[in-house]
């Protein structure tokens, strides 16, 4: 009377072995889900934030639900806090940053990756070792050369100081990039008559794009949240401050408007989470690109 039961047995032998072979997979799965909300909460608690009250940001604590929503804040953040002059500032800065550092390290990292040189190999050393320049010991040279300029209170300024960095991680990703791509596409621009800015223009820099999505992506993400520079030059004109470092207008000096400071955070996050988005399988692509050789 036994004997039908075992098909029923055999059958349930495949299931746990498949149960057991797909446990390490759902460990995983749930391991970095836990990484991943543990890693959006903050963001989130900030859009929260800023749709409360200061009492209610305090008396919450960890509540992510608001009681009311309020959405003066982003108003007070936008007007008040002229965080409506701070963007406009932000996006001219980083457009010019990124603009020039693009051009400027595909040019190096093109002669860097196709090129063989006396000192080519000098220039790589120095422009690794600029990475262990802090910011701050730049500082001064980079004031007293735009004060010489007449540069210290212009948005200008600000744009050729950020981007007047050595940029090694970006001309290195560049360099490896144009290392791997076959000769013969030089070679056949040369036939054509096309000379060094010719080939670059209109057939390296081309094929470059998603290395360029990276470089852009990247320099966007550090002149956008840049402090230091923007505060310098700032400072005597507070009409250029950044969305980083106009921020300070919510600080006052017996009380901080913690809600529109939250508003202002979740205005200035908006532009690199859709940036972010939007480039995203270039970014990838160009790292993956730049690394393969």
């Amino acid at each position: 009377m036994t004997a039908p039961a075992r098909p029923a047995a055999s059958a349930a032998l495949p299931r746990a072995r498949r149960w057991r072979r797909r446990l390490p997979w759902w460990t995983l799965v749930a391991v970095l889900g836990v990484i991943a909300a543990l890693w959006v909460f903050p963001f989130v608690w900030m859009v929260s934030a800023s749709l409360k009250s200061p009492a209610e940001i305090f008396a919450g604590g960890l509540d992510l639900v608001p009681e009311q929503l309020r959405w003066e804040n982003y108003a007070r953040a936008w007007t008040d806090g002229n965080f409506r002059r701070y963007l406009l500032n932000t996006a001219i800065v980083t457009v010019g940053t990124v603009v020039i550092v693009v051009v400027r390290c595909a040019l190096a990292g093109y002669v860097l990756g196709r090129y063989r040189f006396p000192g080519s190999r000098l220039i790589l050393g120095i422009l690794v070792a600029t990475l262990f320049v802090p910011t701050g010991y730049t500082i001064i040279p980079i004031v007293k050369l735009s004060m010489q300029l007449g540069l210290l209170d212009q948005l200008s300024g600000m744009i050729l100081a950020l981007s007047g960095g050595a940029n090694v991680a970006a001309i290195l990703i560049y360099a490896g990039y144009f290392r791997r791509l076959p000769a013969e596409l030089e070679e056949a621009a040369v036939v054509d008559g096309a000379g060094f800015l010719g080939t670059f223009t209109r057939i390296m820099l081309p094929l470059s794009m998603p290395v360029t999505a990276t470089v852009s992506v990247l320099t966007f993400l550090f002149t956008w949240n840049a402090f230091f520079l923007p505060l310098v030059f700032s400072f005597s004109n507070p009409k250029l401050r950044t969305v980083s470092v106009g921020m300070q207008a919510f600080v006052g000096e017996n009380s901080t408007d913690w809600s529109g400071m939250a508003a202002a955070g979740v205005i200035s996050l908006i532009p690199i989470v859709a940036l972010f988005a939007f480039m995203q399988r270039y970014f990838v692509e160009g790292i993956a690109g730049s690394v393969k050789s």
